[in-house]
């Protein structure tokens, strides 16, 4: 190619270049067979940073915030109906049980393993809760009774595939002051 040639297409392809910006640029017309009385569509200008809330509320006092002062975007965490209690079993087994009382399980963490149970009775002394799982995560089933209100006792009931092999563990709560003997 000569050079003349050489110009003459980058003038023309810087041209082109040109042109799809300029275009790309452009808001799009209109459609002039939609309705007059519809809402059309704003143009948002688009950012790399996210979207944050601008009020933030900060309720101290104690008191709920009336639902009209929370913005539309703001993150609330319910915490209700959710409880975690540590257990230590014999034979020996740290246990720590997240009750989630709206959705009737309970989540038990292990040094085997962490499993979540379904409550399957309405009983609350005990409450029972079970899964088909043993508690390392292997097939079996894993079956957890707590009792009183307070949750203070409880029994792990673990049986492995041929559900012949029926570990159980005794729990009692933690942070529950030690009985003195008698005497």
């Amino acid at each position: 190619m000569k050079l003349g040639q050489r110009r003459g297409s980058l003038l023309l392809t810087g041209l082109m270049i040109g042109a799809l910006s300029l275009s790309a640029c452009q808001k799009p017309e209109p459609d002039s067979s939609a309705d007059a009385n519809l809402s059309s569509e704003q143009d948002v200008p688009m950012s790399a940073e996210p979207a944050e809330p601008t009020d933030t509320i900060v309720a101290t006092d104690g008191e709920d915030v009336p639902a009209d002062d929370v913005a539309d975007d703001t993150v609330a965490m319910v915490t209700g109906g959710v409880s975690q209690i540590q257990y230590l079993c014999t034979p020996e087994l740290k246990v720590e049980a997240t009750y989630k009382d709206d959705a009737n399980q309970v989540v038990l963490v292990t040094n085997q393993g962490t499993l979540t149970l379904d409550k399957t009775n309405d009983g609350t002394n005990p409450e029972v809760y079970e899964v088909k799982t043993a508690l390392n995560g292997s097939k079996g089933i894993t079956e957890w009774r707590v009792a009183h209100k307070a949750r203070e006792t409880g029994v792990i009931r673990e049986a492995g595939d041929n559900e012949k092999d029926i570990n159980t563990f005794e729990c009692k709560r933690q942070d529950q002051p030690a009985v003195a003997p008698a005497g």
